[in-house]
């Protein structure tokens, strides 16, 4: 479909409709389960190290098979690729659903995965040749509203959820709803693209797994078996060495299954740099907080829930508002303000202490997804502003591909560093309260001492973690006042290829 065309075009609203519910689920059982790791945690009898696999395995599932994404797009229809994609989430959904161990709960989720994989670009594809480059933002803007919905909701539900029921229910909630989606799906979409003669390259297929893979794996299992272990290190250097390799192929192919060409485009180059630094700062947010008010405060689930709800809301709301001042004003206000925000908001983060009050941490929150809610999708949408439409499906999944990478190595790092200066401080902290004893405690004195210490010594963790996502989200926010507004490169497709030269973008000085 040209630009030109999808400019003029009537906007596929049912298609869009079906493929948004569809995604709306996805991102609710993401959220849904935010509440529930430490519920999961102590049902299973399981370390932080293993539950951030209920996260990180989804997202190496994805980081692996997002990459086809650009390949399945141009090859099948929207009707097969949606159809299989909610297959396969609500098969890992009733699997996870009636898991008695971490082993079959953790492969329900990366089944999941990989119906998500397919979901996230595939919709991004279609709205973006669906809409012209100047309504881009407002519909990006409704479609961060739908996508906000989840986790406005999610958190309370799962609260709710988890203090009534058993956190398996949470997987039992969604099935159903997953069902429906795919039935609707069936009946209502159809096949309207023709068969391209796209063909998967195989070992572009092995490098990507194990380049992602590798990375992916590395930084996840660096949490629990530290940074020093063979294991990550070999998983490391197999995942460099893959990717390079994978890089260099793509470039060398005619019809490369990851276009990597599009990075001779400056603004998605560095709306890509922008996503993976903010994407790795959000984290520290989405995987402490609930950490510190149900572990270290004892705040229940619901309570926990309804504290994260107003941020939600608000990112929700902001979000087509956010889309219509992106059509007038360009990204990069939004994005310096968005980001000024949130480089604030995590420092005060990082000063919680053990008597820190409910409404302070409703308002930081909230004050904190304000800022998110610039930056994400308005950064997004001007880096794939500037590509000709056929590299639309090569964009959407390198951005995905970068999220859940950056993702991953985000919440290795911050767990990583969270459980480090806990230990370190634990042992400080025990040293300290040695010395100052002046006679030997009773049982009862010295357990309840001890306790005190861990708690105290989770405590410093979380705010390191917290300090450090700050200089994190600092470099998201200098790199802010390089954006420009940009223009779609012509989209002139050479008779002897398709990557073959690649129009030099225009961009303007907004």
């Amino acid at each position: 479909m040209s630009h030109e065309k999808s400019a003029t075009a009537r906007p596929p609203y049912g298609i869009l409709a079906v493929l948004m519910i569809g995604a709306f689920i996805a991102f609710l059982n993401n959220t849904l389960l935010n509440i529930a790791l430490p519920s999961i945690m102590k049902d299973l009898e399981i370390e932080t190290s293993t539950v951030q696999w209920l996260s990180t395995g989804f997202m190496l599932v994805n980081g692996i098979l997002i990459p086809t994404s650009a390949f399945l797009i141009q090859k099948f229809s929207v009707r097969r690729l949606f159809l299989l994609a909610m297959t396969l989430f609500s098969a890992g959904t009733i699997l996870a659903g009636f898991a008695d161990a971490f082993p079959v709960l953790l492969a329900g989720r990366m089944i999941q995965a990989s119906g998500s994989a397919i979901m996230m670009p595939l919709l991004m594809n279609v709205m973006l040749v669906s809409f012209p480059i100047e309504k881009r933002g407002t519909a990006m803007g409704f479609f961060g509203l739908i996508m906000m919905g989840a986790p406005a909701i999610g958190p309370t539900l799962s609260g709710w959820i988890i203090e009534h029921y058993d956190w398996r229910m949470l997987f039992h909630f969604i099935t159903p709803i997953a069902l429906i989606v795919l039935v609707a799906g069936f009946v209502l979409l159809r096949d309207v693209k023709e068969r391209s003669g796209a063909k998967l390259d195989f070992m572009s297929v092995v490098l990507s797994s194990f380049g992602f893979g590798g990375l992916l794996y590395g930084f996840s299992s660096a949490g629990s078996k530290g940074w020093d272990s063979l294991q990550v290190i070999l998983a490391l250097v197999i995942g460099v060495v893959a990717l390079v390799t994978f890089i260099m192929r793509q470039l060398r192919m005619e019809r490369p299954m990851l276009n990597f060409k599009i990075y001779r485009y400056p603004m998605f180059a560095l709306s890509s740099a922008i996503s993976i630094v903010v994407t790795i700062a959000m984290f520290s947010g989405m995987l402490l907080l609930p950490i510190y008010v149900q572990t270290i405060r004892g705040i229940s689930p619901l309570d926990a829930g309804l504290m994260l709800l107003p941020g939600a809301i608000l990112m929700a709301v902001m979000s087509p508002i956010n889309g219509k001042l992106f059509d007038k004003i360009g990204g990069r206000p939004l994005a310096i303000t968005g980001l000024f925000i949130t480089v604030v908001t995590t420092y005060l983060f990082s000063q919680l202490k053990m008597d820190t009050t409910y409404t302070h941490l409703i308002v930081l929150y909230s004050l904190r997804m304000f800022g998110m809610s610039m930056v994400m999708m308005p950064v997004s949408t001007n880096g794939l502003n500037q590509l000709p439409t056929r590299y639309y499906p090569h964009g959407t999944a390198m951005n995905n591909t970068l999220q859940q990478v950056s993702g991953a190595i985000g919440t290795a790092l911050l767990v990583t560093i969270m459980s480090t200066h806990a230990k370190t401080r634990g042992t400080e902290l025990a040293q300290e309260a040695a010395k100052n004893m002046t006679s030997q405690p009773t049982a009862e004195a010295a357990a309840a001492m001890k306790q005190q210490i861990v708690m105290q010594a989770t405590l410093d963790g979380i705010n390191y973690a917290f300090f450090i996502s700050t200089f994190i989200a600092g470099l998201a926010f200098v790199l802010s006042f390089f954006i420009k507004r940009s223009t779609q490169a012509e989209d002139i497709i050479s008779n002897r290829s398709l990557n073959e030269q690649i129009i030099k973008p225009q961009v303007s000085n907004q």
